[in-house]
């Protein structure tokens, strides 16, 4: 495996996502070939930068850290879809809406 052969594939294909948190699933053959598939970011991560904050509530029920609304969980939801076990978009909002509120962040219209 050519390490600089993959630095310049891996850095062409997350030039757009540059400053984000980046799931890859690398795979590495015998004869030292290679594939990798990027993931969406996480869903908390996206959250943070939709929300404008640095880091999420430690005690999310009592403390909010800020406010999402249902628009900006669909736009995470759209883009978190391939990644996400969830059967429709609605069920990717509330999964994604889920971890808004983990994260102390509340949920408005």
């Amino acid at each position: 495996m050519n390490i600089m052969e993959f630095v310049k594939q891996f850095n062409a294909k997350t030039a757009q996502a540059q400053g984000m948190t980046t799931p890859v699933v690398v795979t590495i053959f015998k004869d030292r070939t290679f594939t990798f598939v990027t993931k969406t970011p996480p869903a908390a991560v996206l959250l943070k930068k939709e929300a404008g904050i640095e880091k999420g509530s430690p005690t999310s029920n009592r403390q909010k850290v800020g406010k999402v609304t249902r628009a900006q969980l669909k736009k995470i939801a759209e883009l978190k879809m391939p990644d996400l076990n969830a059967n429709d978009l609605d069920a990717a909002i509330k999964m994604v809406a889920g971890t808004a509120r983990s994260m102390g962040l509340e949920v408005v219209d």
